[in-house]
């Protein structure tokens, strides 16, 4: 049997700050690995997940010139949701010029871009607007913000894999709306005046996924999502853009694929991944010729699952020269 690779060793940036895009708005981005490598841009999930440390690790420093930034709202960008910031000036049009800003602001002309979950339909999105600034792309956990996705998982039909979590999710929602949809009524409850209220739906929202996006329970993870002010900003700004559609056209990351046929890339795709099913990376694979599709048959939705840490290792490091 193959021996799983691991990730890199744990690194520090040797730059960091805050890159002023507008609208008062304020993202944090920071460079680790080799200031002369290829450079490779992290894009983190949810929306509102935030930027670690480990994300650094999936790269080899040696090879790669490495960028991390936090989206709008969300980690050390300011202003933060939890805070009180407004989510007027915060969708995907702002999120994909933001990425653009951040590149010139770094002097980079091109590079690889790497997306799990919403870190998957943004990086999409991104290359499907600015192909031309896209060497390659590392994908995982394929999300096409399709209103069946979101039905899948915030109306019902993932419960049924996991009951005693779905049950938690609905706690929060008044009976006479549970069988409605819940995206909608989460939003009544989020963006309430009742601040404790929206607390406690926050945590929930944020624990449903917590709970649900590894193969064996992680409680750790769950207790990480529940801290309440990563609660907040992660539940509002997702449930901000799925309310939304993502601010996408129904389908449009699969009817827009031929503006990157030609970018190569790699998806890593968990064959139980509860979260965001495998039918997503299995259609994006079949309209773009120029994929590897790669199915972890021991994996859920997260990153970190042995299974999956080590194909999207081994895809960076295919790109890294």
């Amino acid at each position: 049997m193959t021996e799983l690779r691991e990730l890199y060793p744990d690194i520090d940036p040797y730059a960091h700050g805050w890159l002023d895009v507008g609208d008062g708005q304020e993202i944090y981005w920071e460079t680790s690995g080799n200031p002369d490598g290829k450079p490779a841009l992290f894009v983190h999930g949810g929306p509102g997940g935030g930027t670690t440390g480990d994300q650094r690790r999936f790269f080899d420093p040696a090879a790669y010139r490495i960028v991390l930034f936090d989206q709008r709202g969300c980690g050390q960008s300011r202003p933060h949701v939890a805070d009180g910031a407004s989510l007027d000036t915060n969708t995907t049009d702002h999120l994909i010029a933001d990425i653009e800003a951040l590149r010139t602001h770094l002097d980079i002309e091109r590079w690889l871009v790497f997306g799990g979950s919403w870190g998957s339909t943004l990086a999409l999105a991104y290359a499907q607007r600015h192909p031309e600034r896209v060497t390659e792309l590392v994908l995982r956990g394929i999300f096409l913000l399709r209103r069946s996705e979101i039905d899948w998982y915030y109306n019902g039909a993932a419960g049924n894999i996991f009951p005693e979590n779905w049950q938690r999710f609905l706690a929060p929602v008044p009976e006479s709306e549970r069988d409605g949809d819940l995206v909608a009524a989460y939003h009544r409850l989020l963006f309430s005046s009742d601040e404790e209220a929206a607390t406690r739906a926050a945590i929930a929202w944020s624990t449903w996924e917590g709970a649900t996006s590894t193969l064996l329970p992680q409680p750790d993870r769950v207790a990480e999502s529940a801290e309440p002010r990563f609660a907040r900003a992660f539940a509002r700004i997702e449930n901000h853009y799925f309310t939304h559609g993502g601010f996408l056209d129904e389908g449009q990351l699969l009817t827009n694929i031929g503006a990157m046929q030609d970018i190569p890339g790699v998806i890593v795709q968990g064959r139980y991944d509860i979260v965001c099913p495998a039918t997503s990376a299995w259609e994006l694979h079949q309209a773009w010729p120029a994929s590897t599709l790669v199915i972890v048959d021991n994996a859920g939705h997260a990153a970190a699952e042995p299974g999956t840490t080590h194909a999207l290792i081994e895809a960076t490091d295919r790109f890294r020269s």
